[in-house]
């Protein structure tokens, strides 16, 4: 095993050598705060969940047995400290639902023209928004943070069949939801 591979890197955390966590949090606080951001939208959330999985892999790292992936091991954390926070915020009274007329407010009424590849961005970026959040999340894990389908599986608890119907369904819907707003936009 590569002496600075992720999980030869774990192993020597998991034994006490904390300074190797500075290594890991170095390979993988960009994945994890773009990973949070495209879940969220919200900046400040997004870097105190990196710091809480950080946390978190810290306190649990005893529990790390150095099978399979460290990256799925470690997306399986955020994936519970997203899911914690949003619960804590919901027992807090904050609503987690995006609201549709938030589109419609970002353009303020101005027509958006799809002309360029940033435009196209933007779309896809705001269908993306409108996914229900597991749908997001498979397609943010897959196709952003490039996790295989198994490992997908693995975070979920399913089968590598399921989470492929689950990514053909929700790239459906994201479809559908970037020709809608392009439409939208276009003919608005």
């Amino acid at each position: 095993m590569n002496s600075n591979s992720d999980k030869a890197l774990m192993m020597k955390v998991k034994n006490g050598d904390l300074d190797k966590l500075g290594l890991l949090f170095e390979r993988y606080h960009r994945p994890l705060f773009g990973y949070f951001y495209r879940m969220s939208k919200e900046q400040e959330v997004s870097e105190d969940l990196v710091q809480s999985v950080f946390e978190r892999l810290l306190k649990y790292r005893q529990t790390y047995s150095g099978d399979g992936k460290f990256s799925t091991w470690l997306f399986s954390i955020a994936r519970n400290a997203h899911i914690d926070h949003y619960r804590k915020e919901q027992r807090n009274g904050v609503t987690l639902e995006i609201d549709e007329n938030r589109l419609e407010a970002e353009d303020n009424g101005q027509e958006l023209l799809v002309r360029n590849k940033a435009d196209k961005k933007e779309i896809l970026e705001k269908a993306l928004d409108l996914l229900e959040e597991e749908k997001r999340e498979i397609i943010i894990l897959s196709r952003y943070e490039g996790l295989k389908y198994k490992e997908i599986a693995e975070l979920y608890d399913t089968t590598e069949g399921a989470v492929k119907v689950k990514m053909f369904r929700a790239m459906k819907e994201l479809k559908n939801l970037v020709n809608q707003i392009d439409k939208d936009c276009s003919y608005g």
